[in-house]
């Protein structure tokens, strides 16, 4: 009988307990980081690089030269390592459509590469690219760190119709999209490093 009392008390003292318990769980909880998307050491997705990649782009940080027209955005981000360190002097080469879905083919138009810096930063100015048919809006990017294997893989945009039709899109790729001081799109690559 003695025991069969210990565990209503146990029980009651439990449900009364429970609500002040999962308050300052989900208290503590709130006042964390969130933990950085790196840390799980898993590396940003491979993609194809598609038909259209060309060997030896120009270094550049924009993309928007004489006759190119578009709407400008900003692409922005780190390359860091499966440990959450930035990587410097990783490569970062884009190439991508014009805002008629066309791929320049003959010269280096919308493709260029660049390097981070210490931080392992990257800034690139560009357009928003055009809809190429069977695929929905992307970029092409590659990324290297220095003596590493390379990362080939594309960039998607939030919310557009077209990418539940694309067979290749990948929801892991979408850019962080600003409108705040004109379009920016966010991206940081985790790499082997």
């Amino acid at each position: 009988m003695k025991a069969k009392g210990l565990t209503r008390r146990w029980f009651l003292a439990a449900v009364a307990t429970a609500p002040l318990l999962w308050y300052f769980a989900k208290a503590f909880a709130a006042a964390l980081d969130p933990t950085p998307a790196c840390a799980n050491g898993v590396e940003t997705p491979e993609q194809t690089p598609g038909p259209f990649f060309k060997p030896r782009s120009p270094e550049r940080r924009s993309l928007r030269e004489a006759g190119v027209q578009g709407t400008p955005i900003v692409l922005e981000g780190i390359v860091r390592s499966t440990r959450c360190q930035p990587v410097a002097g990783a490569l970062v080469d884009f190439w991508q459509a014009d805002a008629s879905g066309h791929y320049d083919n003959e010269g280096y138009r919308l493709r260029g590469h660049q390097f981070t810096d210490a931080d392992g930063k990257y800034r690139l100015e560009t357009i928003v690219p055009g809809l190429y048919p069977g695929r929905t809006r992307h970029f092409h990017v590659r990324v290297q760190a220095p003596h590493r294997s390379l990362l080939t893989t594309q960039l998607y945009f939030p919310g557009e119709p077209e990418n539940r039709r694309d067979g290749i899109f990948n929801p892991k790729l979408l850019l962080d999209l600003s409108e705040a001081g004109g379009r920016t799109g966010r991206f940081d690559f985790v790499v082997d490093a």
